[in-house]
């Protein structure tokens, strides 16, 4: 290369670095948009709500919560993905958008891989197996059992084709090595209600759809998702406990910026999210809602996004499955 043009060069790398540190010292200049993936209402909405106020305090700006439901999670991350990368538009999305639709779609409008910089990750939320009263077993170990013996008399519940707890479910049968039929549901809720009037041997949900009828008796809590007990449940075991090796599954959400913006104001943006999940108060919401603060560096969570890729593009790829259309 030409001495005048390496010149040229160095100039412009210069100037486009001197740019981009102002911009991440002078961070942030003016309101902060915040795409939630969910309506309002929903409780990742009642999540942004309740950070709000701490992020304004510790960015010094106004926080505008922007819903933008649909498409599993995909519009609201897509808006986040074609946003200007000044931190002046991020997001919060989920386990689905981030790492699963991927895999379950033909076409994805956004590479969560290579469209997004992670900041945070923020609240983790496990699932439970559930079976009525009248089920003769009470172990994940008698389910393998019986499932092996004859699949046929057996059937899970879940909230629905393409969600976490479907995948779950899926995952369950991989790792056991059952085929137990999956039946899905509009929700956790009415899968939930299924097994306690018996309609349905078990189901596999969500921990505050389930944890009242838990604690009353009307179902059984055969063990729970995460690697290790969930403290809303703290009698039911985990799924590893319970003999099915090597399993996790959970539902999670975290903050996500345009890919390519400064790393400085990633870092500011983390210590700001940070710093409220670590508000006593923020804790106790997150945890009346049946999930736990989770709190990471940016470093931290974009590991935690690959691996949960991966392990899903496994599990779909075995299971032929697809998005419903």
């Amino acid at each position: 290369m030409p001495i005048f043009a390496r010149v040229v060069a160095a100039g412009v790398a210069a100037l486009l670095s001197m740019t981009v540190l102002a911009t991440a010292q002078s961070y942030p200049n003016r309101p902060i948009r915040l795409i939630v993936t969910f309506p309002p209402g929903g409780s990742t909405d009642l999540l942004a709500r309740a950070l709000q106020p701490h992020l304004e305090k510790s960015l010094g700006q106004p926080i505008v919560v922007d819903n933008r439901p649909g498409a599993g999670g995909d519009i609201g991350v897509d808006a986040v993905a074609k946003a200007a990368p000044d931190g002046h538009t991020i997001g919060i999305g989920a386990a689905g958008a981030l790492s699963v639709n991927v895999s379950l779609k033909d076409k994805m409008p956004y590479d969560p891989q290579k469209d997004l910089a992670p900041v945070t990750l923020l609240t983790a939320i496990p699932f439970v197996m559930v079976a009525g009263k009248g089920f003769p077993g009470s172990t994940l170990a008698d389910v393998v059992k019986m499932a092996k013996d004859d699949p046929k008399k057996l059937s899970i519940g879940h909230g629905g084709n393409g969600t976490a707890m479907h995948l779950s479910s899926e995952l369950f049968n991989h790792l056991a090595g059952t085929k137990i039929p999956l039946v899905p549901y509009k929700g956790s809720g009415p899968a939930t209600q299924d097994a306690v009037a018996g309609h349905i041997p078990l189901a596999l949900v969500d921990i505050p759809s389930s944890q009242a009828m838990i604690k009353d008796g009307k179902i059984k809590a055969l063990g729970v998702t995460s690697t290790k007990r969930d403290s809303h449940l703290p009698d039911a075991p985990t799924f590893v406990e319970g003999g099915v090796k090597d399993y996790e599954s959970i539902g999670w959400f975290g903050v996500i910026a345009p890919a390519g913006t400064p790393p400085d104001i990633i870092r500011k943006l983390n210590q700001a999210f940070v710093g409220a999940m670590n508000d006593p108060a923020v804790k106790e919401r997150i945890y009346q809602g049946g999930a736990e603060a989770r709190p990471t560096t940016p470093e931290e969570f974009a590991a935690f996004i690959k691996s949960e890729t991966d392990k899903w593009a496994g599990i779909i790829k075995a299971a032929g499955l697809k998005a419903p259309k």
